[in-house]
């Protein structure tokens, strides 16, 4: 079975390159993109062309994705909290400490190992080894993710985060004491070229805009909500961290003076709404916050402030 992607190149899209506008249009990478132009997958006007062809306003693109027969990923037998789920989508409350999908160092264990053997067959957008994945967390960030069942979920949930019309917000433990009670940190982000593992806030990276309000008040640290208006790699740990208030236990972007004993960054994905890529129904989600987390925000509470 297939799935076919269709949309008509607009003005402002004219004579972009084909991998470069198919990514921008849909939830494929680049790469992926490209490599269903170089298999014949991507028509323009009935027509197969070349990567680097540069559209033009009025033609139609048509991407033909084959659905998921199933990942080459090895399914394994790993309890997965459940929110909801139905035909098209689950909701999953992922634990600290669980990687998202197989990369190099983390084969098995991961959450997509645990989606195959849960659910079987898969969105293939983002290809089979991130089978269902529409948006990633951090190993050691806990909390809510939407899975796609299908390709078709998949690439409405995708236009979605595109387009900023879900809500993703956040909970946080974090060092200092605030001077504002709420606010917006806007700092552009990107991978740092000394160290590929760290994002560094730098006017040449992509805009990134994370808000921020603070529940309660300790006296060395506050427990925060944070709200995503953007969707960038570690947006929440590099802006809390640039405006002075290092998340507790961050072992990237943290302080040396870290004594708190967490085990991993105190942030966890506590709510998200989005619409339902069949119904058409806005649906709201909420995650309790881990354990580990709970327990030092109680000690925390018991401490004077």
């Amino acid at each position: 079975m297939q799935n076919n992607i269709e949309f008509t190149v607009l003005e402002e899209d004219a004579q972009k390159r084909l991998d470069v506008l198919l990514s921008e249009k849909t939830a494929l990478s680049r790469s992926a993109s490209a490599s269903l132009i170089e298999e014949g997958g991507v028509l323009v006007n009935g027509r197969k062309e070349p990567k680097k062809y540069k559209p033009v306003r009025g033609e139609i693109i048509t991407a033909i994705l084959p659905e998921s027969k199933g990942a080459s990923i090895t399914p394994q037998n790993i309890s997965l909290d459940i929110i909801y789920q139905d035909s098209s989508i689950a909701i999953i409350n992922k634990p600290r400490g669980m990687v998202v999908h197989p990369a190099g160092g983390h084969w098995d264990g991961t959450l997509a190992n645990a989606l195959i053997y849960r659910f079987g067959a898969l969105s293939s957008v983002n290809g089979e080894m991130r089978p269902g994945i529409v948006h990633r967390l951090d190993k050691d960030t806990s909390g809510l993710l939407v899975i796609a069942k299908t390709n078709s979920a998949h690439q409405n949930l995708s236009e979605q985060f595109k387009n900023r019309t879900c809500v993703k917000i956040y909970r946080a433990l974090a060092w200092g004491r605030f001077k504002e009670t709420q606010g917006t940190i806007t700092a552009n982000l990107a991978r740092s070229a000394k160290n590929r593992k760290r994002i560094s806030v730098t006017p040449q990276g992509r805009s990134a805009v994370t808000t921020y309000e603070v529940l309660e008040q300790f006296a060395g640290c506050a427990y925060i909500q944070c709200g995503l208006m953007t969707g960038r790699t570690h947006q929440i740990r590099v802006h809390m961290a640039h405006i002075g208030h290092p998340l507790l236990g961050d072992p990237i972007y943290g302080t040396s003076l870290d004594k708190s004993g967490f085990k991993g960054q105190a942030l966890h994905s506590y709510y998200l709404e989005i619409t339902h890529p069949d119904t058409n129904e806005r649906m709201s989600f909420t995650a309790p916050l881990p354990q580990d987390m709970l327990n030092m925000l109680q000690k925390l509470q018991k401490q004077p402030r």
